[in-house]
């Protein structure tokens, strides 16, 4: 087998693409106040223009596929993809656009638009790496990157609830996103 080997050092600014094999985005919120449910989003696609030898260069675009939602309860599944939360025929897919990337001594935290539901609210993520690109067994240049950033949910009117006898709800407000991407370096600007 080939052996993975670090990319040849380059300048300037690449497009790279989510490799939405090797991707995905995981969420976890409270559950009648003791616990967390989690889930995560099977498909995530976007682009990225990237200076790897300047992640604030970085701008990105993702998509998520919210049919893809899977907490490994098919009723829940369902109940998510219903009109009561995610709205899924309706709002198929969540989108994330950066606006800016700063690093600091804590990492890159990138600002964008997050729309969830119809609903756009800037969000800042909180990103560990980029990673030095690498070459892969078969010639692609490639980068990875996890994510993370908290939510409330109602901010993007995901408003449902229900009522304990009690006290508290049965679905918490705040909701934890985590990402996991690999980028892989467009073909045209890897061989340049």
């Amino acid at each position: 087998m080939a052996q993975i080997q670090p990319a040849a050092e380059k300048t300037g600014i690449l497009a790279w693409k989510i490799d939405p094999a090797h991707s995905n985005a995981q969420f976890s919120v409270r559950h009648l106040m003791i616990s967390n449910v989690k889930g995560e989003f099977t498909r995530v696609s976007g682009q990225a223009l990237l200076d790897p030898s300047n992640p604030e260069s970085l701008s990105v675009e993702a998509t998520i596929d919210v049919s893809t939602i899977n907490t490994r309860e098919p009723d829940r599944d369902t109940h998510l993809k219903s009109p009561d939360f995610f709205d899924v025929a309706k709002y198929p897919t969540l989108t994330f656009k950066s606006k800016g990337a700063i690093a600091g001594p804590d990492g890159l935290k990138v600002t964008g638009d997050l729309t969830i539901h119809g609903t756009t609210r800037e969000v800042t993520i909180e990103v560990d790496g980029p990673t030095p690109p690498l070459k892969d067994p078969w010639g692609n240049t490639r980068l990875g990157a996890s994510a993370s950033a908290k939510i409330n949910r109602k901010d993007f009117g995901l408003v449902w609830n229900q009522a304990l006898e009690t006290g508290g709800v049965l679905v918490g407000d705040e909701v934890r996103i985590n990402l996991d991407v690999e980028l892989v370096a467009d073909a045209a600007d890897a061989n340049t």
